[in-house]
């Protein structure tokens, strides 16, 4: 009985010992990569940002200049969205907004939606999503050209009543077997421009002043 004892006590002692091995080596990889991780994702926005607003446009450090906004109605989130701006001789050129999509066939959609100054967008890249392999992913720009249609439209083009998908009746492709996905974006990018419109000014106020 005793020895039995003692080799349940051993058998338990050893488990133990693997598990705080197991997570301290997962705490000191975790500690060694986090710089690593959030480098790569500044480096993914920047790739987006300058996808959607090229460098020569600009002459400020859009990554830093940046502003909070919130709207959960236009935005699709309650949480403070993210306005990068794009400045040159100190007058403003474009915003891009880190807009949400929140009624995506699986979920929220995270999208980046670049607008010039006079309403135009520059474009729209989807940072993350959920959609179905196959059908809904097709919003990314790497799968389908579909995400750079958004270039050079506004809310005059095409008319704001015709920003929907052509199943609902509005100018937009949908993608065959899977028009919640478009229809998310869609609705979402007429959001943001109409957000833009209401406050442009608010979202070009430099820093620490009143707009």
């Amino acid at each position: 009985m005793t020895r039995i004892r003692d080799k349940i006590l051993r058998s338990g002692i050893l488990l133990m010992l693997f598990a705080l091995v197991g997570t301290g080596i997962l705490s000191l990889t975790n500690e060694l990569t986090r710089d690593r991780i959030t480098q790569n994702e500044i480096n993914e926005v920047l790739h987006n940002l300058h996808a959607l607003i090229a460098p020569d446009t600009h002459d400020n450090d859009i990554f830093k200049d940046t502003i909070a906004i919130s709207n959960a109605i236009l935005l699709g989130t309650e949480k403070p969205v993210i306005v990068y701006r794009a400045r040159k001789q100190e007058k403003p050129v474009a915003a891009v907004f880190s807009s949400i999509a929140p009624n995506g066939y699986n979920g929220t959609i995270k999208l980046l939606i670049g607008i010039r100054y006079n309403g135009e967008l520059t474009g729209v890249r989807v940072l993350t999503h959920h959609e179905t392999p196959g059908l809904g992913d097709a919003i990314e720009a790497e799968r389908s050209d579909w995400i750079l249609g958004f270039e050079h439209k506004s809310l005059k083009q095409p008319e704001e009543k015709y920003w929907r998908v052509k199943k609902d009746g509005g100018y937009f492709d949908q993608f065959t077997g899977a028009t919640i996905t478009p229809r998310a974006i869609v609705k979402a990018v007429k959001n943001t421009l109409l957000y833009f419109k209401q406050h442009r000014d608010e979202v070009f106020t430099p820093s620490g002043k009143k707009p």
